[in-house]
């Protein structure tokens, strides 16, 4: 029992330092870094690099990994990303650091080379020692981990209780405004903060390689696996998140005791010990009020801040421009008629990626639906779409349904699940959202979609096209179909009394419990549309490529689908379709003409867009548009345009578009300020 005991323990201390360094630079920054396990993957691969791939020896890797190319990652991320976004809403924050998660690896791929043998090294000597205590083994491996759990303890305790950097940090933490005040740089702090949580990941990387590989994938799941001990610390308190961290790796250890740890039972019950725990804490916290999302920052920081408010509200003339003469409506339909046009000018080859790219964008409109218009940071969008892709093959291929029947019925059971999760979370805050969903992908995808039955060596279930459909084209135009119907569904939803009520709650959440309006009741709706369309986009995903193919429903790949959506625009329904092409149009066009070095570009594109939320919220095709419409508008005939005195020049709510009724600023004086917002 004691051995259990000892590799539980060694477990927690990994989860320890990854789930104290995220609560750390939460509570200084006011930033939950979703792109942890993106800095400890590059702090990993350069100590690779150094000691396995060029022969140094361990410390002198470790130190230059550790002590110089950690901290100078951390503070060049900090400039360039982070110190923009501590005053935005959660949702930029969120995006931009799922931006950062995706970016940053294949990028870091590129500079080091790709691994082939994903088997790394730790800090312990090769070959590796093993000790004996009591009749307990332990190896040298699981030594450094204790002695780097216990150097992070006493070394990080004592100089955040003990000396002027802690009283700095925080100082930091209560309030950035009178940090400065006080005669501090809140900025050299701040460099301070995320050059060290950049050594925590790479201490965290380099230490979790050698048992879970040296991938992004199995940093991401050390990741997921600390946000457990977050949630049980509720983002705020380092000492009881590294206890939860400890008691996590102990249950997880001791656990194989009992249980066979080559068994299927055990392959998927061990992984999922972490998220079980996270709904119990999560739940606890509901039931006790305490859960919800922690605003850093004071009112003072955001008062005197000339960027405390997200750019998305361009003052702007209301358009007198027809109808049918706006620009974004013209470029709409210009987009459709040129996608409408592919399956006819390309090759079977590329109809193919083309088709997958209309079926893709089917799901990415849940997307557009949770995070465009709900304001929500979802993640197991995809995760949903894998579900009705499972299951609408099993109702075809093995009950003999017709296949796009199984695909509305699957939608149909699936959507429940949807709604049931929404009612488990979104009282909980933005930020508990987002870690839950990620969570609940991740579980799904380990106990669900990993069956033998499901799994079938990565191939999935068959899953047959509609007789009348069977053709590529014809398949083609069937899923572009299905797009513009939901496409039009979630335009008339926008212009509706209950899309009302959407943007009302969109803009302001204590403003639309004054009027009435359930938040909650409003949220558990979209989430329930969201489900229902994601599961719509994964059968017909799974139609288009003829089988279920569970791995490409992995909430790893659900991060780059939202990356790309947001880069061209979260509310635009023509964005979708866009993002849908560019997510299967370019992975294959690089690889078709370009050298295979170039392979991880379009990842990297996708992920350095999505960063660029922070300053251009709306994306680029809103941003686009903005900037036609003001073209339009300067050559329009000087007749045309309204008498200067009965112009009246409107805002609209944060992350919103033309499609949301707009607020005259004339009128403004007469609203009341609720919650901050007019």
């Amino acid at each position: 029992m004691l051995s259990y005991i000892l590799a539980g323990l060694a477990l927690g201390s990994i989860y320890a330092i990854a789930a104290g360094s995220m609560v750390i630079t939460f509570v200084a920054s006011g930033i939950f870094n979703l792109a942890f396990a993106a800095m400890a993957f590059s702090v990993a691969r350069c100590y690779y690099f150094l000691h396995t791939e060029q022969g140094w020896s361990i410390l002198p890797a470790a130190v230059v990994s550790l002590g110089i190319f950690a901290p100078l990652l951390g503070v060049t991320l900090y400039l360039l990303l982070f110190r923009h976004l501590r005053l935005r809403s959660m949702l930029i924050k969120l995006v931009a650091t799922i931006g950062l998660s995706v970016a940053l690896p294949p990028l870091v791929s590129m500079v080091f080379g790709r691994l082939v043998n994903v088997t790394a090294p730790g800090l312990a000597p090769r070959p590796l020692a093993v000790f004996h205590l009591f009749g307990a083994t332990i190896t040298g491996d699981q030594l450094a981990i204790y002695l780097g759990l216990i150097v992070v303890v006493v070394v990080g305790g004592g100089l955040l209780r003990f000396t002027d950097v802690g009283m700095k940090v925080r100082a930091l933490v209560d309030s950035e405004a009178m940090t400065s005040l006080s005669g501090i740089s809140p900025g050299r702090v701040s460099i301070g903060v995320w050059a060290a949580s950049a050594v925590l990941a790479g201490l965290a990387g380099i230490l979790i390689a050698p048992t879970a590989g040296l991938s992004a994938e199995a940093m991401t799941g050390l990741m997921a696996t600390a946000f457990a001990a977050v949630v049980a610390a509720r983002l705020r308190s380092v000492p009881v998140a590294i206890a939860a961290a400890l008691l996590m790796g102990l249950a997880t250890g001791v656990i194989q005791k009992f249980i066979d740890p080559e068994s299927a039972f055990a392959a998927k019950a061990i992984p999922s010990v972490p998220f079980v725990l996270m709904f119990g804490f999560l739940l606890y916290h509901a039931f006790r009020g305490q859960a919800g999302d922690v605003v850093a920052g004071g009112g003072l920081d955001r008062a005197i801040s000339t960027n405390g408010n997200d750019p998305t509200t361009a003052p702007r003339s209301q358009s007198r421009t027809r109808p049918y003469l706006r620009p974004s409506l013209i470029a709409a339909t210009i987009t459709i008629a040129v996608v409408a046009l592919l399956p006819l000018t390309m090759t079977t080859y590329w109809t193919g990626l083309a088709t997958a790219g209309i079926c893709c964008a089917i799901a990415l409109l849940s997307y557009t639906l949770v995070v465009g218009e709900g304001g929500m940071v979802w993640l197991s969008q995809i995760t949903f779409a894998g579900m009705g892709a499972v299951l609408s093959a099993e109702l075809a291929t093995n009950h003999g349904w017709s296949p796009l029947l199984a695909v509305f019925v699957a939608a149909l059971v699936v959507t429940p699940v949807g709604i049931l999760l929404g009612l488990l979370t979104i009282r909980l805050g933005d930020l508990y959202v987002a870690l839950v969903t990620l969570s609940f992908g991740l579980l799904i995808t380990t106990l669900v979609f990993t069956q033998d039955t499901l799994y079938n060596y990565g191939t999935g279930v068959t899953m047959a096209r509609p007789d009348f459909a069977a053709g590529p084209q014809t398949f083609a135009y069937l899923a572009l179909g299905v797009f513009l119907v939901f496409g039009l569904l979630i335009t008339n939803l926008r212009r509706s009394t209950t899309g009302l009520a959407v943007g009302a709650v969109r803009w302001s959440e204590n403003g639309s419990r004054t009027l009435g309006l359930s938040v909650v009741q409003v949220k558990v709706m979209l989430t329930a549309l969201a489900t229902f369309v994601a599961a719509v986009g994964g059968g017909f995903l799974a139609m288009n490529f003829g089988s279920t193919l569970p791995d490409s429903f992995n909430p790893f790949i659900g991060m780059v689908w939202l990356a790309v959506l947001v880069t061209l625009g979260s509310r635009s329904i023509i964005a979708a379709l866009v993002a849908g092409l560019l997510i299967y149009l370019m992975p294959g066009f690089f690889s078709s003409y370009l050298p295979s070095d170039l392979a991880d570009v379009p990842t990297i594109l996708f992920g350095l867009g999505a960063i660029g939320v922070a300053r251009n919220p709306q994306g680029v095709i809103a941003q686009t548009g903005r900037d036609l419409g003001r073209l339009v508008a300067r050559f329009r005939r000087p007749d045309a345009l309204a008498p200067e005195a009965d112009s009246v020049e409107t805002t609209s709510p944060p992350g919103d578009s033309e499609h949301t009724p707009e607020i005259p600023i004339a009128r403004r004086a007469d609203e009341i300020n609720v919650g901050g917002h007019v």
